[in-house]
């Protein structure tokens, strides 16, 4: 108590930034390493997940999700969630369990591993020297849900963060990056394929199919951390296999290049799977008060046409943009590429391709909830749609070729828009 009255740290400056955001970056490609897909459970105030986005070749959306949660001194939340939306019934299963005795490392496996009561997560070599790697899931969800998949990364396809070495994918919060406030990472298989088989009230569905994996933490308290999330998940059989992958917060307004009171920020990261390869990775930051221009690297997001949505009291887009532009990663393939996508989504009266308005203070853990101080009067939402779009594609012949004259890439587009504060 008494040494912060004598403390011989300079003071402060509050002006200065308190945020260094990962898309700053000097490098944009970080290849991951082993110890990238780790699970740190770390302690003090922070989140984990490890998120698994598939498409099966009905276009079903199969999503499943593993949750560490950690809240001072109260023992940790783990939560295993999975949403399965078919478009053509529009039915959605959803199940989200608390697990017991969850483990990471299982016995004779690293952190990528994972297991509980209730399901399995192993991370293993592959046999096929075109999938190098893979995850197997195993999950006991219910009496009437079981699911088995194995989640391949493609060997053309490495996973990615922004920024090479150890401290590669991660934002910081606070005026010192060594001992930051908090921090987000985001770490990405931007391509998977799927194989295997759900089992909903004893009838077996065959889960064939390709999509993504993430792997983040937020290291601070999730309702500091961000007023707004934007998550673009496009996928294509087209071309040898196309993705268009997009991950983008916004912070408050305590978090910024000025310090407190200059935040806004919108820090973007991405990538381009074209003809079975990663061949863009992308990053850009959005500094409040600035007009975007046209830039050799592009990562965005755009909220169109915004109206009032009684349901949740926010401000609801009617239609998405997402943008991608950068240089080619390919070997002896110079040239830049860009790429875009749009989503019609409808009023809140007449949604198109809404899957779901995610109430998150009900599907969070109690505890949980009794530590995050939301503002009055506010309630977490997410909005989730799926449609089939068209990614509008230019750059190179040699990635695909008649990419020079651009190229309408039909696939499936899942996308996601929070909104925290």
């Amino acid at each position: 108590m008494f040494s912060s009255f004598f403390s011989t740290a300079p003071p402060v400056d509050p002006k200065a930034p308190n945020l260094f955001p990962v898309s700053e970056s000097s490098d944009l490609l970080g290849e991951l390493e082993a110890k990238d897909l780790e699970w740190t459970c770390a302690g003090g105030f922070a989140t984990e997940t490890q998120i698994f986005y598939q498409f099966l070749q009905d276009g079903t959306m199969l999503m499943c999700q593993v949750i560490h949660s950690s809240i001072g001194l109260w023992y940790p939340t783990i939560q295993f969630t999975c949403k399965i939306y078919n478009p053509a019934t529009k039915e959605t299963i959803w199940r989200s369990l608390n697990v017991t005795n969850f483990t990471t490392a299982p016995p004779g496996l690293d952190k990528r591993s994972s297991k509980a009561d209730q399901f399995s997560i192993t991370h293993k070599p592959s046999s096929d020297d075109s999938h190098p790697e893979m995850y197997t899931i195993r999950a006991n969800l219910s009496d009437d849900l079981q699911i088995s998949l194995d989640v391949s990364r493609p060997s053309a396809v490495p996973g990615f963060k922004i920024g090479k070495g150890p401290k590669g994918g991660y934002s910081y919060f606070g005026s010192d990056q060594q001992k930051p406030d908090g921090y987000v990472v985001h770490r990405f298989w931007p391509r998977t394929k799927v194989s295997g088989h759900i089992t909903h009230n004893g009838h077996a569905i065959v889960a064939e199919g390709h999509g993504m994996l993430v792997h983040a933490i937020q290291g601070m308290r999730p309702n500091l951390i961000a007023s707004r999330w934007n998550f673009a998940n496009f996928q294509s059989d087209a071309y040898g296999g196309v993705s268009a992958v997009q991950m983008e917060f916004t912070t408050l307004d305590s978090h910024g290049p000025y310090g407190h009171g200059s935040g806004g920020v919108a820090v973007n990261v991405g990538s381009l799977v074209l003809g079975g390869k990663l061949a863009v990775v992308t990053a850009e930051t959005k500094w409040p008060g600035e007009e975007q221009s046209v830039k050799a690297v592009m990562s965005r997001a755009h909220h169109l046409n915004p109206v009032h949505d009684p349901d949740t009291s926010y401000m609801q887009p009617t239609a998405l943009e997402f943008r991608w532009a950068g240089p080619s990663l390919l070997q002896g393939v110079d040239g830049s590429v860009n790429a875009s996508v749009h989503l019609d989504v409808g009023s809140p009266s007449s949604p198109k391709g809404l899957i779901e308005k995610v109430d998150v203070l009900a599907e969070i853990p109690y505890v949980i909830k009794t530590m995050v101080n939301y503002v009055a009067g506010t309630k977490p939402y997410i909005y989730q749609w799926q449609d089939n779009v068209k990614l509008v594609v230019r750059g190179p012949d040699a990635i695909i070729p008649g990419l020079s004259e651009g190229l309408d890439v039909e696939g499936v587009l899942y996308t996601e828009a929070s909104f925290i504060s």
